[in-house]
């Protein structure tokens, strides 16, 4: 890519700028596409699914759900050449669902108001249609990542009690750590634990928060408020989002617990600014990994002090952490930032809401501990504001990193309504590190 102010090439080119696409709108005025979440099955076949949203999908065939007042209907798609094809596979009433192996199934979770799965015993080809997994409450999420171990899977939703929130709600969100046996029958409630819950507003009280700039506008409760009064510049109150999950198994490194029984949860801060993320840990209770019930915490370091808030490049946006096994390293596929300082103002136009919000600059980066990351690279990277590349999924495939991203082009509604969902891919990617 070249720099549109001198026509010099970048030096730093995009990893994977080339995409196939997975899926297009077919109306990109009134229907958007979200939510890509990847898996890898055991027999090479990548899984890609998404939802879309959009006063359109009335009218798209296929079962539709309600939420945010809104329509909104997931797809799922295989691929078995590696990414350049896709097969669409089912059509179902399900959002923020992500896809994941266990024991001979696959699934996906997500949910429509009420938490709820679909499950696959032919390698995806085939679909049942959504279970509940819960029964009148409000659930939330993105497709984060899933985490192994102890013989279970686990992974995060995250639930909305009615806590009077008014504005955007993600200081009334409480991550949810499940965990499931990988032998057992995932669509059956009681082969899950649910941690218990622990939402923003109970952890922090924010107007206490000082000297990181928290949060960076006015944002007072339960409304917010607009950035320095500019219609159309809302900052919702503090809160967090999005949830992945890490364990950290280096008994050399702070975090680590001896026991196995701890999982850390790294969340999007909703801040106003750029660089955070928020922390919390889950901690199961019974007497072996893998057992007991799991109570939700914040996590302190050896001073004594809360750990809420850490460094992590886009932090501000949807990011995605995957572990490599092979080297023992975690990867960061997150959003980058390049004027979150401009004045609410004198931002373009076209720049969806506040001035952290700049979608277009998918980023990777590599740490041994989620604190100390180090750039490694640009993935792709939008022509435009409206051509965002974000909220991307990434599955280790081999010796490549596979990436699903929401994305749009010179059509797209507006840089968060997207058109597209495009599959990239990082060739060897632990040459990166340095």
């Amino acid at each position: 890519m070249t720099d549109p102010a001198n026509a010099r090439p970048w030096r730093v080119q995009p990893l994977a700028q080339e995409h196939s696409v997975v899926c297009e709108s077919p109306d990109p005025a009134r229907i958007f596409c979200y939510s890509p979440g990847l898996c890898r099955l055991s027999s090479g076949r990548l899984l890609a699914t998404m939802d879309f949203g959009g006063p359109g999908v009335t009218g798209l065939p296929g079962p539709t759900g309600q939420r945010y007042g809104g329509p909104h209907q997931g797809r799922f798609f295989t691929s078995d050449n590696g990414g350049e094809n896709w097969q669409e596979r089912a059509t179902r009433a399900i959002m923020h669902h992500r896809p994941f192996v266990a024991g001979k199934s696959v699934y996906v979770i997500g949910h429509m108001n009420d938490l709820c799965i679909c499950r696959s015993d032919d390698d995806g080809r085939t679909w049942s249609d959504p279970v509940p997994l819960t029964d009148g409450e409000d659930w939330h999420q993105a497709p984060c990542n899933v985490w192994y171990a102890n013989g279970c899977v686990y992974l995060v939703m995250e639930r909305r009690p009615p806590l009077g929130i008014t504005a955007w709600n993600v200081a009334g969100i409480a991550p949810v750590l499940m965990r499931g046996r990988l032998d057992a029958d995932l669509t059956k409630r009681e082969n899950w634990t649910f941690a218990d819950e622990l939402t923003f507003l109970d952890a922090v009280d924010q107007e206490q928060l000082e000297w990181f700039g928290t949060p960076f506008f006015p944002c007072p409760l339960p409304g917010g408020a607009n950035a320095d009064g500019v219609k159309g510049r809302h900052c919702a109150p503090v809160g967090w989002l999005e949830t992945n999950v890490v364990q950290f198994t280096d008994p050399t490194q702070y975090w680590c617990d001896p026991s196995g029984k701890t999982f850390h949860l790294w969340m999007r801060a909703n801040t106003g600014g750029t660089g955070l993320a928020c922390v919390a840990k889950a901690v199961e209770q019974g007497d072996a990994p893998g057992t007991g019930p799991i109570r939700t915490m914040l996590e302190t370091v050896p001073s004594g002090r809360h750990a809420l808030f850490m460094p992590c490049p886009g932090g501000q946006m949807k990011f995605h952490i995957v572990h490599d096994e092979q080297d023992k390293l975690f990867w960061l596929l997150s959003t980058q930032a390049r004027d979150s300082m401009t004045k609410a103002a004198c931002l373009p136009d076209d720049r969806f809401n506040l001035p952290n919000n700049e979608r277009r600059r998918l980023q990777l980066h590599v740490s041994r501990n989620c604190i100390d990351w180090c750039f490694a690279g640009l993935v792709a990277v939008g022509e435009v504001e409206r051509a965002s590349r974000h909220y991307a999924s990434m599955v280790i495939d081999g010796d490549d990193l596979a990436i699903l991203s929401r994305s749009g082009d010179e059509r797209a509604s507006c840089p968060h309504n997207g058109n597209l969902i495009t599959f990239h891919r990082v060739r060897d990617f632990r040459g990166l590190v340095y």
